[in-house]
Order: structure tokens, then sequence, then C-alpha cells
């Protein structure tokens, strides 16, 4: 999966749902209130029941099923000569994992409110067989239909041209095949991450029935449209002007003329000193090609600010106003996690986002050479 970006939100929600969807931010999404589970086996008349065969556990065994979004437990149960069972309700049907021991391997289930069958063993629990659930059923579906295409949604995948194009054509047949499957938003994330075409996206969400649309992932995905439009490939990045690090304000617009790599990166950000290498590597081969990087720092204390630009030889123009997640830039552009880049042309306007790894190297070799 690569690094995880580091988040304003909940590290242990990010993790969990990053999990499910490698590469995509629904950890952002704010979870609806959900009825919590019981342990009892009975009739689930307005509801989900989950029955368990599972074998080779010890009797008593611990098994959780925890609230894909959060990674909180919703309820504990134990195998019981190899049975188990949970019921309760959820208002929309989402992410839940099941875990064994409180330890992996793990499965995960796309849970609706439905009479749910589960068969698996200890030696391949993760591989568990899932029934009774539609939406379950849904995924099983979309994961199959791009299984042929899943190394184009990696950190720092190849993006090979024939393979986007399959990828790209699976997800969208998916959503107007399903549009009234609550795994529809999945593929239009999945769409929205090799396209990056905000009115596309847009497009693929109309086509979703109401009640998809108004579902925890549904509003998450129409945030996610408004919020792409703001700052869509094309259109001209706004200006802004922050103090670098000798305390003198530097502005956006001063480097105009040139291509731009606006990093927003913090000293205390693993994945983002992690990406350094390769922002520096590529500062350093293009710099003399019309390109820069303009640093825009979420960091609070100047000494670590500039022990980190020093350490990693970040030889570029600088910014912070060391207010942290506060940065008024941050909030100017809406940044949620870190790293985040947009790549400016010299005129100002959006060429590319999020650029990382070989990304960033094959996009300047093709407009630099």
């Amino acid at each position: 999966m690569g690094y995880f970006a580091i988040s304003k939100i909940n590290m242990k929600r990010l993790l969990y749902l990053a999990l499910l969807i490698p590469v995509c931010s629904i950890a952002q999404l704010k979870p609806k209130k959900v009825l919590p589970p019981t342990n009892k086996m009975a009739k689930a008349v307005d509801g989900f029941l989950i029955e368990g065969i599972i074998t080779g556990f010890p009797e008593g065994t611990a098994i959780s099923i925890l609230n894909g979004q959060t990674g909180a437990p919703d309820a504990e149960s134990a195998i019981k000569d190899n049975h188990f069972s949970f019921n309760g309700k959820v208002s929309d049907p989402e992410f839940k994992i099941i875990i064994v021991d409180k330890k992996p391997p793990y499965l995960t289930i796309f849970l609706d409110n439905s009479k749910v069958k589960i068969t698996g063993t200890k030696e391949a629990f993760d591989k568990a067989v899932v029934t009774g659930s539609a939406s379950h059923k849904d995924f099983e579906k979309f994961n199959l239909a791009i299984a042929p295409y899943q190394a184009e949604f990696a950190e720092n995948a190849p993006h090979e041209p024939t393979a986007v194009a399959g990828a790209l054509q699976a997800t969208e047949d998916f959503v107007k095949q399903n549009p009234a499957s609550f795994i529809a938003p999945l593929a239009i994330i999945r769409h929205s991450q090799l396209a990056d075409d905000p009115f596309k996206t847009e497009a693929l969400f109309n086509l979703l029935t109401p009640a998809v649309q108004a579902s925890s992932i549904g509003a998450y995905l129409a945030k996610q449209v408004t919020d792409s439009k703001r700052n869509a490939i094309g259109t001209v990045l706004a200006d802004f002007s922050q103090a670098d690090t000798t305390g003198k304000p530097l502005s956006l617009s001063s480097l105009r003329g040139k291509y731009v790599l606006i990093d927003f990166w913090a000293s205390w950000c693993r994945p983002c000193r992690q990406e350094n290498p390769n922002v520096v590597a590529n500062f350093n081969k293009f710099k003399q090609k019309n390109f820069t990087v303009l640093g825009v720092s979420l960091d609070k204390a100047k000494p670590a600010w500039l022990e980190a630009i020093k350490m990693d030889e970040l030889y570029w123009p600088q910014v912070s106003d060391l207010q942290g997640w506060s940065n008024a830039v941050a909030q100017q552009f809406q940044i949620q996690s870190i790293p985040q880049n947009f790549l400016i042309g010299p005129d100002g306007k959006i060429l590319a986002k999020n650029l990382r790894g070989p990304a960033l190297e094959q996009m300047l070799i093709t407009l630099l050479q």
C-alpha cells in the first residue's frame, strides 16, 4: 500500500478505512449513529443478523465486530462450538471488520440489514465466504471487475495507459449498471482517483439513486466533488502570501512564469519526510528548466521547521505562519492531509495534483523535456 498521509482526523480511523479501501479518503467521513450489535442469537426483524461457522479456533476465543469508520468495537463475543453470532442495525450499508482474538487476519464485510452467513477456517479467516448481504455481494462483484487493474490504484502506480483506460471503463460501467448499489460511490471514488475530473465525477454521482446519494458514503462523495471543483485541474490556483524562513512575505504570484510545485508538508510528518528525497531529486534535475518548488509548512515550532529544511536539503522557497493545521494557506485550499501538492504552469493553472514518487518525475519530463 505504501505509506499513509498524515491527516487531521483520528489515525486509527484512517488506518482501518485505508485497509478497507486503500486509495480513498473516506477516513474524513463522519459516521452515522448506529444501533450497537448484541451477541444474542435473536432473529433480525428490522436489522442484521450475522451467523458464523468458523473452525480451528479454541473454544471461547474472543471475536469482535468493529466499526469500519473508527476501528472501535461495536460488539464482542466468543466462539462456541465453532459458532458465533451478532445482530443489530445499520442506518446505511457500511463496512464492518470481524476480527478474532484481537489480531489479524481479519474479515472485511459490507453489511446491510439482512441475514448474513459467514463460513470459514482459522487458516484462511480473511477469505471466509460471506453470503446473505446484497451489498457485500456487490462489493465482491466490484472487486472482481477491477481486479485486472488493481496495480493502477496503488501508491506510485505505473499508470499504464491501456490499464488506466480499462480501470476507468470498469468503474464507470459498474456505476451505470448498479446505480442503486451502495458500492457505486466507491466505484466513483476509484474512477476519480485515476481521472481526477470533478465534472465527470459529478456526472457519475448524478446517476446514483437518491437513497445512495443520501447515504454516508454518498454524502462524503458529494462533498469531495464540491471541494475538488474549487481547485480543479485547468483552473488558476488562487494567489497567497506567507512569511518565509527569514520572516519576509513571499507570494505565489512572485513565482509566476515558472512551473511550481506547491508542496504542503511539516517537519513532524513522517510520510512527508519520506517523500522529500524524491522532491529534492526532481528539484535538482529540473531547476534549470524553469521549475521550482514552494514549500508550505504546517509546523508550529520554527526551530523544528528550519532543522528539517536543513536536514532534508529543501533548498527552495519555504513559507509558514507556524499555525500547524490552522495554517492560513492550508485552510484556503482545504488541506486535510499531508503530504499534498499542486503542480501549476507558468500561467498559474493547475496541471496536476498530489504527484509523488515516479509520477512527479514523469510529469516533469513530459512538460520540460
